[in-house]
């Protein structure tokens, strides 16, 4: 038992204090507060004194265990077996000396959701009260945080809840971050709001859940501001939420800002999410490799954004203080790109310059390496490159002693590298080697995100004001290829912004190039466009469909041509219609 309570020491340290208001609230109503551990070992219990010695007459004492298998049905095992809140009453006990009592028992949950313990409320089976068992759920959670605040107070933490007034109180969400913005551990209120599962704790960050980067909130802590941001959750919902920074990210040098010491970490990925799963994806597991010496090949068609996605994976490591260099292994000509990566001593060859050059690779030293187009290096080149990344050192051309190189690797190409290396096209231990994680970047055509990603360019490109697309044009792009993708974007976009006039605030077709707008406006109707991704084409309405003869008719037979064209997808059919998701079930009770 000595054993069983220093082990359990924090526990029971912060569970007294509740226990005692606890108490206070059912005194002298024949009642026993009792806690167990994990095992389902009770390790504290209060209570009135003729109610308390009744119950340690069946083992409701310190010591005994209260396990289902020991026990059989009861509320402290059967909420450890479950767990959750349960309510055991009378001859619901499986053991009939048990069949005077009415118990309350409601898990204790880690930060990491490790079951700590039970907290129950046991008394006369008489005297049951119905609210017992949310007093004793509520007493539960104020342990909780308090464990929590307890064991985090030298993380990051973010404290949540859909009112602005519910930040401080008992019900309040909070969630810990790492200082790269995972989250690593959440009050059950907090997974609630986030809509998580304990298990994804360790493996989600905040901008795969939220829309308020991190940075903000951390500037409006560093102001001093105790007044929540407001923030929209993926799903749509909003929620206010406050950082609170812990001990260990406070400041190390007196000039440089607590938010400069994590969020220089943290929001380099994220600011590049506007919400596509395929990219966060891609993100997500980036960040799992960071500052581990995994190389990374990204792979996409041109214009996607590889360097930008690799930029951002330089600036979310450690590294970051070094340099970045990028290097287009496609636009060096070949002549020279054996003396622009590896450098040369003085005289090397015929217009070296005088004093030698370090080369590109020996620049990376200290930071990231970013090859770009890696698949269009010559061969005779990635012999070389595959001997520095073995040795980690650079020989310049025209002799000179090697010298030692320090860089993360990142490639990337808009070829798939793995059957250049079948064909021998390019070397396939180059291949294994700067393949450690393969990251796929998806074209724009594929994302989901296009209407957050154009409202984000927009803001970038207009910062005097709020800047929109005309409905019809954005409905245009929505379904466009977009054969050059982000960039292509991009570069519309800015186009479209410089033409307009002072007074105007909306992007129309007289605003864009001639040849994008020809372009959108040859864009096909959206349920071809549909048919075309899915590689089907629009299935023809039933035979036994007759031609419409009223309105309603007409709708029904619209409807129904639009499901079969969308493969049954009810969202896709309802923006073809050009309808809400809520319409389209409105017209279907109809048919």
């Amino acid at each position: 038992m000595r054993q069983t309570l220093q082990f359990n020491h924090t526990l029971l340290a912060h569970a007294r204090p509740v226990m005692e208001y606890l108490f206070e609230q059912v005194r002298e109503s024949q009642n026993v507060v009792v806690l167990a551990d994990g095992q389902g070992t009770l390790i504290h219990t209060l209570g009135d004194a003729p109610f308390l010695e009744r119950a340690e007459r069946v083992a409701l004492s310190n010591g005994a265990s209260w396990q289902e298998q020991h026990r059989g049905t009861n509320a402290i095992g059967t909420a450890l077996a479950e767990s959750r809140g349960v309510e055991i009453h009378g001859g619901e006990h499986f053991l009939a000396q048990h069949e005077f009592l009415t118990c309350a028992a409601s898990p204790i949950v880690s930060f990491n959701g490790k079951l700590l313990g039970i907290l129950d409320i046991s008394g006369d089976a008489r005297a049951g009260h119905p609210h017992t068992l949310a007093l004793v759920n509520t007493a539960a959670r104020m342990i909780e945080n308090q464990l929590l605040l307890s064991e985090c107070k030298r993380q990051l933490r973010v404290h949540l809840h859909a009112q602005l007034e519910g930040i401080g109180s008992v019900a309040e969400g909070i969630v810990v971050l790492s200082d790269t913005g995972c989250l690593i551990g959440a009050n059950r209120a907090g997974l609630a709001l986030l809509q998580l599962q304990p298990n994804q704790l360790g493996r989600t960050y905040w901008s795969s859940v939220a829309d308020v980067r991190l940075e903000d909130l951390l500037s409006a802590h560093r102001r001093g501001s105790q007044l929540p941001l407001s923030i929209h959750l993926r799903s749509g919902r909003m929620l206010f939420a406050r950082a609170q920074l812990g001990e260990a990210v406070a400041p190390r040098r007196p000039h440089m800002p607590e938010v400069e010491t994590i969020t220089a970490v943290v929001d380099a990925l994220s600011r590049l999410d506007t919400g596509d799963a395929q990219w966060r994806s891609a993100a997500d597991k980036a960040r799992r490799v960071l500052n581990k010496p995994i190389p990374i090949l990204i792979e996409g068609e041109s214009g996607v954004g590889k360097e930008f996605f690799a930029r951002a994976i330089h600036d979310s490591s450690q590294r970051s203080g070094g340099p970045f260099v990028a290097i287009n292994c496609a636009a060096i000509p070949e002549s020279l790109i054996e003396a622009e990566l590896f450098g040369y001593a003085a005289g090397a060859f015929t217009g070296a310059r005088a004093q030698g050059s370090p080369g590109l690779l020996r620049q990376a030293h200290g930071g990231t390496l970013f090859l770009d187009e890696i698949g269009d290096m010559p061969l005779p080149m990635q012999t070389r490159l595959l001997r520095v990344l073995q040795e980690r050192s650079v020989s310049p051309l025209g002799g000179g002693a090697s010298v030692a190189v320090d860089f993360a690797l990142v490639c990337a190409t808009h070829s798939r590298l793995r059957a250049a290396s079948d064909t021998g096209a390019f070397r396939g231990d180059l291949f294994y080697r700067i393949n450690g994680l393969l990251l796929r970047l998806p074209p724009l055509r594929e994302r989901s995100d296009l209407v957050t990603l154009t409202a984000k360019l927009l803001r970038e490109y207009n910062p005097g004001g709020t800047v929109v697309l005309a409905d019809e044009v954005l409905a245009k792009m929505q379904r466009y290829r977009w054969p050059g993708n982000l960039r292509q974007l991009a570069s519309v976009l800015r186009t479209a912004s410089a033409m307009l006039a002072i007074h105007e605030r909306s992007i129309g077709w007289a605003h864009l190039p001639d040849d994008i707008a020809e372009d959108l406006m040859a864009t096909n109707a959206p349920e071809a466009n549909i048919a075309k991704k899915q590689k089907v084409k629009p299935a023809p309405p039933p035979e036994d469909i007759k031609a419409p003869h009223n309105l309603g008719q007409q709708a029904r037979l619209l409807v129904q041509q639009a499901l079969q064209a969308s493969g049954g997808n009810v969202s896709q059919a309802a923006r073809a219609l050009g309808i809400s998701r809520q319409t389209l079930y409105k017209k279907l009770k109809q048919t």
